[in-house]
């Protein structure tokens, strides 16, 4: 049984990370159980629990710093529109998972596109990171923060379909910018006839 000081705390939050990310890429996801990633964490299934509330989103666990943008790109002083495509932007050059130009996750692609569990959950989290835009913006911006995350879930998924597909960097890097244009395109000015 772990001792109290390993069941909190963001020391444990990224033992269990660690062990968990080291078991999936060894095993797969659909092999791994919570009570093993607990045991090579030295914790117990509980405190894994207290950390993620489901494997899924063990898994998963990279919304939290897109979330953290989301909010401070709502909270920028100025055009809000403006604010997230430089957000946007940003995950792009650094080649954010959250962008789906990372060629370090595409294990972790192959890895959701293979698993109807988390495909859901993703679903869950971009509807999350919508709630989380909409509820910053208020009740005159829930309809942008519909079209951005609806949108920019498109743009994500286009991109990572070239990644998965071994696109060449390049290509996929400016295909990726092309499609972030057009999505902000349309969220200045409409989408037009859609050509």
């Amino acid at each position: 049984m772990p001792r109290t000081s390993e069941r909190g705390g963001p020391q444990t939050r990224a033992r269990i990370l660690e062990a968990a990310n080291r078991l999936f890429i060894e095993r797969g996801f659909d092999s791994v159980t919570v009570a093993q990633v607990a045991k090579d964490a030295g914790v117990s299934s509980v405190t894994v629990f207290n950390h993620f509330p489901t494997k899924e989103d063990l898994f998963l666990d990279r919304s939290g710093d897109v979330e953290a943008l989301l909010r401070s790109a709502a909270r920028e002083p100025g055009d809000v529109v403006e604010s997230l495509h430089r957000a946007m932007v940003g995950l792009a050059d650094e080649e954010h998972a959250f962008s789906g130009l990372s060629e370090r996750s595409v294990e972790f692609l192959r890895t959701v596109v293979g698993s109807p569990a988390l495909i859901a959950r993703a679903r869950g989290i971009a509807a999350g990171l919508q709630r989380v835009l909409a509820d910053e913006l208020g009740p005159d911006g829930r309809i942008l923060a519909v079209f951005f995350v609806n949108g920019y879930a498109a743009v994500f998924v286009e991109t990572a379909a070239g990644l998965l597909a071994g696109a060449e960097p390049d290509a996929l890097a400016a295909g990726h910018r092309a499609r972030l244009e057009a999505l902000f395109e349309a969220l200045r000015h409409g989408v037009g006839d859609g050509r």
